[in-house]
């Protein structure tokens, strides 16, 4: 019996050696074969030791600059509506830290070191402000820390389906917890394990409906590069929230606030451990935070969007666009009366 062990024990071994090395294998191959059929769209822009990729189209100002949310599409969350607004005026889409093409870096990553990375690769590319800010998810928060920090470049905000800073309290003090924990100890493990492949084997994202074809091969590509990133902003997301504090001051930037009401589907209510009852009283919430962002502004509008799900910018591309060119709009007047 003790033979039979040892010899299935150093079978298991083996075995294990052998899908490493098999995975690390297709994983190397798999990031050699995205660069080559995926290069940057935009330019490689260096700030300090590392550089980030920056996609800007388009002439006129304000300048739109893109922040996508917590996800590892990167730029690639704007796919559908960056060349609808180019056509407007000047639109930019980036890649956080670690994301997509952007090379990665050792710190963590929350809200106050985020903004300094977009307004150091703005700067150092040399595009120029006033900015309308457009942030989907959790970048809602991080374009409104860096407005907290560059507010003097920021002349107006499209805020699509938006975190909020204090989100998380109020998902905990509704029984919501489990919303809050976005980055549980065995996925940040899974993400520095992505050397291994195993980021192939998995499916699309439950709730992404709508995505273009080419954005999600091009997402998928990289994902086992952007995961890490990914989740150092999601186990940052307390600090991300802290960053910004109590800063609400948006004054009278021209400001619209798109919240998603269409009901989660099935699949992504397994996937979050929720009942629908659960998900109509966040949606209550969700509401209720959003008509808040919506009063930051003197000049700030809530629009209600009942058959979107999260990825308005997918789901309705169109009342995106319309928002954007409805500050820009406003930007120029306000900039033309001074």
């Amino acid at each position: 019996m003790r033979h039979w062990l040892k010899r299935s024990g150093l079978g298991i071994v083996v075995l294990i050696v052998l899908l490493l090395v098999t995975g690390t294998g297709y994983e190397a191959y798999a990031r050699h074969r995205a660069r080559a059929e995926f290069p940057p769209r935009g330019a490689m822009v260096e700030i300090g030791d590392r550089r980030i990729h920056l996609d800007c189209r388009g002439e006129g100002a304000p300048t739109v600059v893109f922040e996508a949310g917590l996800d590892t599409n990167g730029s690639l969350a704007w796919s559908a509506v960056h060349d609808s607004v180019a056509s407007l005026t000047r639109a930019c889409a980036y890649d956080r830290a670690g994301i997509m093409w952007s090379e990665p870096k050792d710190e963590p990553q929350h809200a106050d070191v985020i903004a300094e990375d977009l307004h150091a690769t703005l700067a150092a590319s040399g595009e120029q402000g006033p900015y309308v800010l457009v942030a989907h998810s959790l970048g809602a928060v991080y374009v409104l820390d860096y407005t907290r920090k560059f507010g003097e470049q920021v002349a107006g905000l499209v805020l699509v389906d938006g975190s909020h800073p204090d989100q998380n309290r109020e998902l905990r003090a509704a029984g919501l917890t489990q919303l809050t924990q976005v980055a549980p100890p065995v996925v940040v493990l899974l993400s520095k394990l992505t050397w291994t492949g195993w980021t192939h084997l998995l499916g699309e994202e439950p709730g992404v409906a709508n995505i273009p074809a080419q954005t999600a091969a091009m997402s998928k590509a990289y994902a086992s590069q952007s995961m890490r990133a990914a989740m150092s902003e999601a186990a940052g997301m307390e600090r991300t929230l802290n960053d910004v504090g109590t800063f609400r001051a948006l004054g009278a930037r021209p400001l619209v606030v798109l919240t998603a009401m269409r009901p989660l589907p099935d699949a992504v209510l397994g996937a979050l451990g929720m009942t629908r009852a659960d998900a109509l009283k966040m949606q209550a919430i969700w509401k209720r935070l959003h008509d808040d962002q919506a009063g930051w502004s003197s000049q700030g509008r809530q629009q209600l969007l009942f058959d979107s799900g999260h990825y308005i910018q997918f789901d309705r591309a169109d009342a995106v666009i319309s928002a954007v060119d409805e500050v820009v709009r406003q930007v120029r007047a306000q900039s033309h009366a001074q």
